[in-house]
């Protein structure tokens, strides 16, 4: 069965949205009903839709904010507009905004279905990506955050709030959730911004070696110290020391990193000068300290000085939401870095941005970028990447359409939204198991005669099997 088409149908006219909806369903697509602006933003939030069809006439939330923030949020986006009043100066405007096509009430379906399969033709031709340049090159202020789901949000005004004064903070998270992207920000928009960021992974350097590299060391310190050399706190002086996976460290190192912190002084290794330091230290780790403090694997004194401002980074799972605009910052990243700058916009085809958004993450914010970079890699010379450019863990990820089960204000008609879910359920069994019944009815958790008996009922599915 060829992959579905999924449509965001936004209209207040209940009685013209129900009949479009159906009839558009009987087409073929899968489609998801808004009968708000407000509604509609909702489920823009929650999934990427191949088809925009709104009304541009409505309560609230207009249907040109609704084309905005489509188009915003994805700009492989199909938008169709539709318009009332025998005019079509409204849809003029529409199309210069960014919308594919219009349609003018009233309307045959046909002529829908003929704008539909005309935009849908013209898809690949599309690469208008001027609101995500603005948000991935005009945010100076923090340079690499991502994002505009609620936890990011938050984790913004906090860093803004924070980066001005010169407390220590302690960034916590999963690995690959970007905290040495946040503490960059911090620095980059603190009074520090002109002085040095140093950066120092404690597990990444062997025990014996880490404190020489964070303290420095004297000339005959220990074999092979041939010459005086400056540690990381002494290189960030006057400017920002970040320490990852500061958890790592040991016990009597953690006693020295303490000193730093409530004297603003140290010495080198083999050498008994102090040296004072101005130095703000950001920490970062993804191990839990407060545990560590109470099994005694970490100083209670170290994590409090270290914990004055907490921040949490969220996974990717959470702020799924995000994930188109990471995708398209990492897709612009990686062909700058080598040298395609200048080529045509990449696109990435709504379908696989669907797999990307439904995909768990483990790996974070991280892992997408890996998977990204290979999906370029993969690609070719096609203008688009595709689901078959995506890791195959990716590519098996399960997208399920976004539930349209908002109650309007007079009631719906209970029936015939079951038959309807029935239905697009047993097309996706039918699909994922390639046609084989007894598969699709093991997925339903029915038996093979009961959805034999269901597919006579539906011949539009019962032919295609």
């Amino acid at each position: 069965m060829a992959e579905t088409t999924h449509i965001l149908l936004v209209d207040d006219e209940d009685a013209l949205r129900t009949v479009m909806a159906e009839r558009l369903t009987d087409a073929g697509f899968s489609v998801t009903e808004a009968a708000s602006g407000e509604q509609a933003l909702e489920k823009l939030e929650r999934f990427a839709f191949d088809i925009l069809i709104s009304d541009l006439r409505l309560p609230g939330i207009d249907g040109r904010e609704v084309l905005a923030e489509a188009l915003k949020r994805y700009p492989g986006i199909i938008g169709i507009v539709v318009t009332g009043y025998g005019t079509v100066k409204d849809a003029v405007d529409a199309i210069k905004r960014g919308a594919s096509d219009f349609v003018s009430k009233p309307f045959q379906f046909e002529e829908l279905m003929h704008v539909l399969d005309s935009a849908l033709e013209q898809r690949r031709l599309r690469s208008e990506n001027a609101y995500l340049r603005e948000q991935l090159e005009q945010r100076d202020g923090l340079p690499g955050v991502i994002g505009r789901s609620a936890p990011m949000l938050s984790l913004t005004q906090m860093i803004e709030t924070v980066a001005p004064s010169g407390a220590t903070v302690l960034i916590t998270g999963e690995t690959g959730t970007g905290k040495e992207v946040v503490a960059r920000a911090i620095h980059q928009t603190s009074p520090r911004r002109n002085q040095r960021f140093v950066a120092l992974n404690c597990s990444a350097i062997p025990e014996n070696l880490l404190e020489a590299e964070l303290f420095g060391h004297a000339r005959g310190a220990f074999t092979g110290a041939v010459a005086t050399r400056q540690g990381r706190i002494e290189q960030a002086d006057r400017g920002t020391l970040f320490l990852d996976e500061v958890g790592t460290m040991t016990m009597p190192l953690q006693q020295k990193l303490l000193r730093v912190l409530q004297e603003r002084e140290f010495e080198r290794v083999g050498e008994n000068r102090t040296i004072k330091v101005d130095v703000r230290v950001l920490a970062a780790t993804n191990s839990d300290l407060q545990k560590m403090v109470q099994e005694g694997g970490f100083r209670e004194d170290l994590y409090y000085r270290l914990n004055v401002i907490p921040l949490t980074l969220p996974p990717l799972r959470d702020r799924k939401e995000d994930v188109p605009l990471l995708v398209q910052h990492f897709v612009r990243k990686v062909m700058q870095r080598d040298g395609q700058a200048s080529s045509p916009e990449v696109q990435v085809s709504q379908d696989a941005l669907r797999r990307l958004m439904a995909y768990a993450w483990p790996g974070n914010v991280r892992q997408l970028e890996n998977a990204m970079e290979r999906a370029l890699i993969l690609r070719g010379t096609r203008p688009q990447i595709d689901v078959q450019d995506l890791p195959p863990e990716v590519q098996a990820v399960a997208v399920e359409a976004a539930p349209s089960l908002d109650l309007p204000e007079d009631g719906v008609d209970l029936p015939s939204l079951v038959a309807r879910i029935e239905r697009d359920l047993i097309a996706r069994a039918l699909t994922r198991s390639s046609g084989n019944r007894a598969d699709a009815a093991r997925m339903l958790g029915l038996k093979r005669t009961t959805l034999v008996e269901k597919l006579k009922r539906m011949p539009e599915l019962n032919s295609q099997n």
